[in-house]
């Protein structure tokens, strides 16, 4: 037995429906679509047609925008980190945001990261990031560590 007369199982050999081929199909005459009206017609396009009331995309009023510009970022905060370094046993002296994304520790495609200063930090960190607020780099200062902001 070779492998193309492998007897499948799955629907993907299922024929198509022939429709409007005589009443004995099943499917003739007016082949599925019922009887007469715009929809049983061929070249049909009425999404979000409602019979000629005003359409509820045009009832509802318009707000805001999507600013297609806008650039992603993540909040992390110490607590995180110090859990990324307990569980991934990252090197502290070494983090780096590339490193994070990499290792799919964090999601890239959830944006950039930003440390935050949430949680405490007693060890010397060094980390490599894309922004930080204030009051975060004074307090890897103060633990003796550095923070180093990536440059976009």
């Amino acid at each position: 037995m070779k492998i193309n007369e492998l007897p499948s199982t799955l629907t993907s050999n299922k024929k198509r429906k022939r429709r409007g081929r005589g009443a004995g199909s099943g499917l003739g005459k007016t082949a599925g679509r019922g009887v007469k009206g715009q929809k049983s017609r061929s070249g049909v396009a009425i999404n979000g047609f409602e019979g000629g009331q005003m359409p509820i995309y045009r009832r509802l009023p318009k707000r805001g925008f999507k600013n297609i510009f806008q650039t992603k970022i993540q909040n992390i905060n110490f607590n995180t980190i110090i859990n990324i370094i307990k569980k991934y046993k990252i090197d502290p002296s070494a983090i780096k945001e590339s490193d994070l994304f990499e290792k799919k520790i964090l999601s890239k495609s959830k944006g950039t990261l930003k440390l935050l200063n949430v949680g405490e930090i007693k060890d010397k960190i060094n980390i490599e990031i894309s922004y930080a607020s204030k009051s975060a780099i004074e307090k890897v200062e103060k633990a003796g560590g550095t923070i180093t902001l990536i440059k976009k």
